[in-house]
């Protein structure tokens, strides 16, 4: 016990001691079970002193077992699939190098901001989001409850993409890879290509049929694809095992999956730096278009990408942060892992493209040997003059300088019939402008790059190893994200939680398995997370500056860190983020308005993609993904505001705090726990008149003829210490 706490009964000062005696002697005095009890009031008397105190309370918590391997878990959350499949898209389609301008001021002026308020207030109050924003504002708290309905929804489609990587894994121990050619099918009188595989190319055939075997729309669910219903369970299992006991145990495995993913690009970009064509790549990525920063399309899309990169208002960074000690310079690891993240992306940037150059000069080269022999075929034709080729250009060992010369001159003396000849240009930079994300780049095209690599399998091997671990790095901050705050509030055992958690997912993650799954997965990455936790985000930014007070978060900062953050933060938070998230949203909402909801099915008889709408109970699922991630926040801020529930059971909040500490409470209370007094219920009690009352109602609040404890309107018991400071936490 630390040195300032004091039992009631025995120890506190005179005048605490009269309040006691004050509230006891309005009691039944036959009451014995009220007066065994014990309250335990913490007192800060000296700021100086504060830390040492703390460090004598005995706190079962979990902690990081080190600073890095807590970093190496932010790092990991934060840095996901998108920054390899989403950025180097985002950056080469909105002016290349010039993305990079819009993207870096909103990452200062949203990203950092709004990552050091989440693990600020992770860290100091020390619980996961539904116990972080029932202290700072219980109206408010169904912030927690929305965060976490949103990583359950995130989380049943993001590990069904880490299934697919396990597939792929462990389709590459092969040589030549199965995706490197069309297959052959044969028939009683000739053999011939698979005609599905010869209308596209050999990696969408075998990612459409072989992996996914999908089905021609959503509403043709065609039964379960086994394949993947294993990679999907194996995927299942890694989270379960790795989570069963939270950061004890998924800490660990941080080392590996947090610190792999930069061993393999890192390989990657030198091996494609190395191959012919790879610098076209990175030059046509970063050839900046400056016109098109000016477009408000980009900065939305900047925006977006800067808020989902850091994975704020999921939760999991307030999980990972509220296991720090109380005196961890939070501020620096916001502004760490915030620009590692960014030049991870522009890592990852340089390694797609690298590669997509290889891969597109590779195509070229094909492309021009194809044409050069149909202009050959021309000439002996007669429907070309041989006068009109250069004479130093030789067809057999044409270049592509070479190429666009001979094009050139036929299309300007042919130039009337020159559409009849069926000749294609072949410029390298009209397959660069071919721009691909997500499963696409992935899947398809990566995979395709890598089959022209010396060694193919083993780039392969790494490339879908890499793919797993940064998927899994995601994966832990998202369940943290879930588990951390329901068992701070349930008292919940973690393993059983866990296990529960992950058999759910998994038996409803089967709608993802399903021959149409890949069309589930689209439509809940479309709807189940984008608006909802941008308005989560808004509430948080919100409570923090609005409800709690940004000049008493200030000065808890300060508290905390030992020193006062920048007067930028305070502008920030209190203005500039506040305004950016709400047009933000309403942009985001504007563009899903304007755009018609729907899905890219795969037409099997003509081998590619067509738009489809979604039928009209897709349109219900996805409308009620959007209404279940924000039911939450309104339902309890009702509950709350109207006092309907008189939560007895602990079920919404059985945390109680002290300003950040939580207090002792009595574990055996029986009947109605807003009373102190066993046996007894709030109707029937007396109102005792206090000297001076040591309880703190929470402002706003309705008045009550019981001092609230904790469970009372959902209520939290604040003891009113004359040297507490009121911005204390």
């Amino acid at each position: 016990m630390p040195k300032n706490s004091k039992v009631v009964k025995r120890e506190l000062d005179d005048e605490v001691i009269e309040s006691v005696k004050d509230l006891l002697s309005n009691e039944d005095s036959a009451d014995d079970a009220f007066k065994k009890s014990e309250l335990i009031v913490d007192v800060q008397e000296e700021k100086d002193t504060d830390v040492e105190e703390r460090s004598e309370v005995k706190d079962e918590r979990p902690a990081w077992n080190s600073k890095l391997q807590y970093i190496l878990a932010q790092v990991g959350f934060s840095v996901g699939l998108g920054n390899v499949w989403r950025f180097p898209y985002l950056c080469q389609k909105n002016g290349g190098g010039a993305y990079l301008l819009p993207y870096l001021i909103l990452l200062l002026v949203i990203g950092i901001p709004l990552f050091f308020l989440e693990l600020s207030v992770g860290q100091r109050i020390r619980r996961g989001s539904i116990g972080v924003w029932n202290y700072i504002s219980p109206q408010l708290g169904g912030i927690g409850f929305a965060s976490c309905v949103v990583c359950f929804f995130v989380a049943l489609y993001y590990n069904v993409i880490i299934g697919w990587s396990l597939f792929y894994f462990s389709q590459s121990f092969q040589q030549p890879l199965p995706w490197d050619q069309c297959p052959l099918v044969k028939n009683a009188s000739h053999t011939f290509v698979e005609p599905e595989c010869e209308k596209s190319s050999a990696t969408t055939y075998y990612w459409y049929r072989e992996a996914l075997n999908i089905s021609s729309s959503i509403s043709e669910s065609g039964g379960l694809n086994w394949k993947m219903t294993i990679c999907l369970l194996a995927a299942w299992v890694v989270v379960c095992l790795a989570m069963i006991k939270g950061i004890q145990s998924s800490g660990k495995i941080m080392y590996f999956s947090s610190l792999f993913p930069y061993v393999v690009l890192t390989c990657f970009l030198i091996r494609a730096l190395l191959l012919n064509g790879s610098v076209d790549g990175i030059r046509h990525l970063f050839t900046p278009e400056l016109e098109i920063m000016l477009e408000p399309k980009v900065w939305r899309e900047a925006a977006a990408q800067v808020f989902f990169a850091l994975g704020l208002g999921f939760g999991g960074v307030i999980a990972f942060s509220s296991y720090n000690k109380r005196d961890n310079n939070c501020h620096f690891d916001a502004v760490l892992v915030s620009f590692i993240n960014f030049f991870t992306s522009i890592l990852a940037t340089l390694v797609v493209f690298a590669v997509l150059g290889f891969k597109a000069n590779v195509i070229n080269e094909k492309c021009i040997a194809e044409n050069s022999e149909m202009i050959i075929k021309l000439v002996k034709m007669g429907n070309i003059s041989q006068d009109i080729i250069p004479h130093h250009v030789n067809f057999s060992a044409i270049t592509a300088q070479d190429y666009d010369l001979v094009y050139d001159i036929i299309q300007k003396v042919k130039e009337e019939e020159f559409p009849a000849l069926h000749l294609n240009a072949c410029r390298i930079e009209d397959e660069l402008n071919k721009a691909v994300q997500g499963t696409g780049l992935a899947f398809i095209a990566f995979t395709e790059a890598m089959t022209h690599f010396p060694a193919s399998p083993f780039w392969s091997v790494m490339f879908f190893l890499m793919l797993v671990n940064l998927g899994l790095g995601s994966m832990f901050g998202t369940i943290e994200g879930i588990i951390t705050p329901v068992v701070d509030t349930f008292k919940v055992r973690k393993e059983i939680l866990t296990v529960i958690c992950c058999l759910l997912a998994f038996c409803i993650g089967l709608i993802f398995v399903q021959r149409s799954g890949n069309y589930f997965v689209t439509m809940f990455d479309d709807y189940s997370a984008t608006l909802p936790l941008l308005i989560v985000v808004i509430l948080e930014n919100i409570a923090v500056s609005f409800v709690y007070g940004i000049d008493k978060f200030m000065e808890d900062l300060k508290d905390m860190l030992g020193f006062a953050p920048n007067r930028y933060y305070y502008y920030m938070w209190k203005y500039i983020s506040p305004l950016m998230l709400l047009s933000l949203l309403i942009a985001s909402i504007v563009n899903m308005g304007l755009s018609p909801p729907g899905y890219n099915a795969w037409m099997e008889d003509k081998a590619s993609e067509k738009f489809l709408s979604y039928p009209t109970w897709g349109m219900v699922i996805c409308i009620s993904l959007m209404v279940l991630a924000i039911l939450p926040i309104p339902v309890v801020f009702i509950i709350r505001r109207c006092n309907l529930i008189d939560d007895s059971s602990g079920n919404l909040a059985s945390v109680t705090y002290k300003r950040g500490r939580v207090l002792k409470e009595p574990l055996n209370l029986e009947g109605d726990d807003a009373s102190l007094i066993h046996g007894k219920i709030s109707s029937e009690m007396s109102s005792p008149n206090f000297s001076k009352n040591i309880y703190r109602k929470q402002s706003g609040s309705p008045t009550l003829d019981t001092a609230p404890n904790g469970r009372y309107g959902i209520g939290y018991l604040m003891a009113d210490m004359p040297d507490m400071p009121e911005s204390d936490l």
